[in-house]
């Protein structure tokens, strides 16, 4: 754990390499994934860069890769798995031809023959297949064409005729069925009613040959008596997009017979040679599901190599010089990789590894994770990246976030669901391990070390408060009995007896609180009084410690000013008021006031002073309200000479405001007459080929250090107090947990079972197990969970962590192959 407060040390290198074993020795170093390259060639623009043409190469191959996979999904295949990304890393022949010849050095040029013959083929095919889509649509259409006019002409043909002597002309096609009814409103209304238009519907749907999907269409036609109006008919239909087909007279009941036997044996001949297509197209398609995956990871590596490549810079002809950020303790590995790259290439010239003189760019942040931090990493990360070397708030909140949801959402039999919810995750992460999963549950596989964590504390705290589902468990047999509690006839207003000597080791409650309090009449005052003390208590201690960690971070950066004048002042001013509350509420907790008030019946010999004299317990709130407001005076002093003490700490946490506002100011300007920098805001920024003529700083005046000073000064002062009540969402969130239980429980269980009857209880149960899954153990545990997330990033990392670091993000194949898939 050590190791995980203060990020990996890291050093700044220089490689040069020979230009022909790049390639190779850029493989290597993406395996080990351990380097973060910088770009030396920042004024180039991406088309003036050394490997453009081959990032160029690369991008056509993923057109390739994604048209395959797009063609893929249409037969709903499953890509082969290439296996886990370290055994495809791993694997000596990268990529095999289709003739099984091994690739080695010219891997873009075989995976560009191989691409272009599959893509060749299959395009071909794919426009083969429209055109025979296109005509085997126009066969269905003509027969079904044929087979409803020759339908309608048997049936409803004979009421147009109005003579013997006079014949309409019609117009027949298909048109799509959610077009009907504009269709007709259209031409009714642009023959005005001249036309007589009827509809049939296709049962079977028509294939889109463009998109492949199903639509439905139907038949119609019109009759009509104009050629003006046959004009306006043909234009009207070519608007839809529908397809017009021309038929015999049907009067030619022969003709018309051969016609329809002709267009369905054209029809079953077009539909064979259609499969034909469709099943070649899904044996090529297959073929290629057996390589995608592989060919994708090969086509990322290369792209990752050449646009690394892109960052070095040609000093020398034949040579390349590259820089950047590793990690002091995988220095000897990567220049390992290195020499091992160069020497299977028998190059002459030597590979160089070597440090680079300060100063450096901003080094950038790196922690060593493993499957249980990492969650917690991320967790803090999302805030913001810590500094270089800076103290890791992940360490502490890997203890403190599961602990305050905890006591946020403390409930034994809810926290049993977190708990097992955790389980199931950890039992099940080889399993779910590599499985490409939904953005939600991949966030749950993630954080399954903490739920697991969050679970637990919430039992904990369960076990504290005695509440499993709102009722208390008498495990340890309560300390505290009523009258008649045995046979169910305990009087409203009943006052509970100890069973054990008041005061003796016996009257205390094991563990947790005793279970009478779920019964009692001032249950939720002693419940609100308990968690509202033990908030604030865990509140001031956090960002007490929060306050000590930045005094840590002074102490590692050698920031003797911040240290004196920042750090001593915070932690007097939060010392003399708020940790002095909380040593006033442990003492009011462990004095013996039944004792101190039995010794007072005529007069406390304490003599404390105020109105009681030391013997009766005092009102923390007023106490601490007349610390500021009416120094001197305490109403009911705990301890002798408390005013005197209180005076001097007021004293303390007064003065040290103007130190911390003036102080750190004052002697930053004594140090240099020049403009100084504010080294506890910036650090060394980069510059183009760094640029080393000088140190690089943010550099500040006397008067924004002045005012810099005076809003960190306002802001941990006010802060203080806002931050200490804004802990108290502690006690509301425990406090609205278990009323919200309590009503459930009531109002759909408890009400049931006292109406006797085993279907009401089914019911209730029913309702009870609903609203229990719903709202507390997916709200409630939502709801807890960011209140415990905002009182980390605001309340305890505000008061250290400056969150302004620049990730390490490493030339890594498995995190480029990672990416993709997500």
């Amino acid at each position: 754990m050590a190791k995980w407060f203060r990020s990996e040390p890291m050093e700044y290198i220089s490689i040069i390499i020979n230009e022909d074993a790049s390639h190779d020795c850029l493989a290597d170093l993406g395996k080990l994934g351990v380097m973060q390259f910088t770009d030396l060639n920042p004024d180039l623009t991406p088309f003036q860069r050394r490997y453009v043409s081959y990032v160029k190469r690369c991008d056509e191959l993923e057109r390739k890769i994604r048209y395959f996979s797009s063609e893929i999904d249409k037969f709903d295949l499953e890509c082969a798995s290439t296996g886990t990304v370290d055994q495809f890393l791993d694997s000596n022949n990268p990529h095999v031809s289709s003739t099984g010849e091994a690739s080695n050095g010219k891997l873009l040029e075989t995976l560009e023959v191989d691409l272009e013959v599959h893509e060749s083929q299959l395009r071909e095919l794919n426009s083969y297949s429209e055109k025979l889509t296109v005509e085997y649509n126009e066969k269905v259409e003509l027969q079904e064409v044929y087979e409803k006019a020759r339908y309608f002409f048997m049936t409803d043909a004979p009421r147009l005729a109005s003579s013997e002597h006079m014949r309409f002309s019609f117009l027949t096609g298909v048109v799509s069925t959610e077009e009907c009814i504009r269709f007709e409103r259209m031409v009714f209304r642009t023959t005005r009613g001249n036309c007589y238009v009827r509809f049939a519907p296709i049962q079977q749907p028509i294939t889109d040959p463009a998109t492949g999907k199903l639509l439905e269409k139907s038949v119609f036609i019109v009759f009509y008596k104009s050629q003006a109006i046959e004009a306006k008919l043909k234009k009207i239909c070519d608007a839809f997009q529908a397809h017009r087909y021309s038929i015999p007279d049907m009067d030619d009941a022969t003709s018309v017979e051969s016609m329809l036997t002709e267009n369905a044996q054209d029809l079953v001949d077009s539909r064979t040679v259609l499969l034909k297509n469709q099943d070649t197209r899904y044996r090529l398609c297959q073929k290629i599901s057996q390589h995608l995956e592989r060919w994708s990871w090969i086509v990322l590596r290369e792209k990752a190599i050449y646009h690394s490549l892109n960052m070095f810079k040609a000093d020398v002809a034949g040579m390349l010089r590259g820089e950047g950020w590793v990690a002091t303790e995988n220095l000897l590995e990567l220049r390992e990789a290195v020499e091992r790259a160069h020497s299977n290439m028998d190059m002459g010239m030597p590979s160089h590894v070597d440090h680079v003189p300060q100063p450096w760019p901003t080094p950038p942040t790196h922690f060593v994770t493993n499957k249980f931090t990492y969650a917690y990493q991320e967790f803090v990360n999302t805030y913001g990246i810590p500094r270089y070397r800076e103290a890791n708030p992940a360490l502490f909140t890997a203890a403190t976030f599961p602990f305050l949801f905890g006591v946020m959402y403390g409930d034994i039999g809810h926290g049993t669901f977190l708990f097992l919810a955790g389980i199931i995750g950890v039992w099940n992460e080889k399993k779910n391990e590599g499985v490409k999963h939904d953005e939600l549950s991949e966030a749950l596989h993630t954080a399954r070390y903490m739920l697991l964590m969050m679970g637990f504390f919430a039992i904990y705290a369960g076990l504290i408060y005695n509440d499993c589902f709102s009722l208390g468990l008498n495990l340890l047999q309560s300390r505290w009995v009523f009258e008649g509690q045995d046979y169910g006839t305990v009087d409203e207003g009943a006052v509970a007896s100890s069973t054990t000597d008041y005061g003796s080791d016996e009257s205390v409650y094991p563990f947790g609180l005793d279970p009478i309090w779920h019964v009692t009449s001032n249950e939720l005052l002693f419940f609100n009084s308990f968690k509202m003390k033990m908030s604030v208590i865990f509140g001031i201690l956090q960002m007490f410690m929060g306050t000590c960690i930045r005094g840590l971070n002074a102490v590692y950066f050698g920031e003797k000013i911040d240290l004196f004048f920042e750090v001593l002042p915070m932690m007097v001013f939060s010392a003399s008021l708020f940790v002095y509350m909380v040593i006033l509420i442990f003492m009011k907790w462990t004095i013996n006031w039944q004792e101190r008030m039995l010794s007072a019946t005529y007069k406390c010999p304490l003599n404390y002073g105020g109105s009681g004299d030391g013997c009766q317990p005092p009102n923390l709130i007023t106490t601490l309200i007349n610390i500021a407001l009416a120094p001197g005076t305490v109403e009911e002093p705990m301890y002798f000479g408390q005013a005197y003490i209180q005076n001097i700490l007021l004293l303390c946490a007064v003065a040290s405001v103007p130190v911390l506002l003036l102080a750190k100011p004052y002697f930053i300007s004594q140090q240099t007459h020049t403009p100084v920098h504010h080294h506890d805001e910036d650090l060394p920024l980069y510059t183009d080929d760094h640029d080393r003529s000088g140190g690089g700083g943010e550099e500040h005046d006397f008067s924004e250090v002045v005012i810099h000073q005076g809003i960190e000064t306002i802001e941990f002062v006010l802060g203080m107090i806002s931050n200490t009540a804004s802990y108290l969402r502690l006690w509301a969130l425990s406090l609205a947990h278990s009323e919200l239980a309590t009503v459930f429980w009531e109002k759909c269980m408890l009400s049931t079972l006292n109406m006797n009857s085993f279907v009401y209880c089914y019911f209730g149960f029913a309702v009870f197990a609903g609203v229990t899954t719903g709202v507390l153990l997916m709200m409630d545990v939502l709801e807890c969970f960011l209140h415990a997330l905002r009182l980390h990033w605001v309340e305890f990392q505000g008061k250290f962590y400056k969150a302004d670091g620049v990730r390490f993000h490493p030339y890594s194949f498995k995190q480029v192959i990672k990416d993709s898939d997500n």
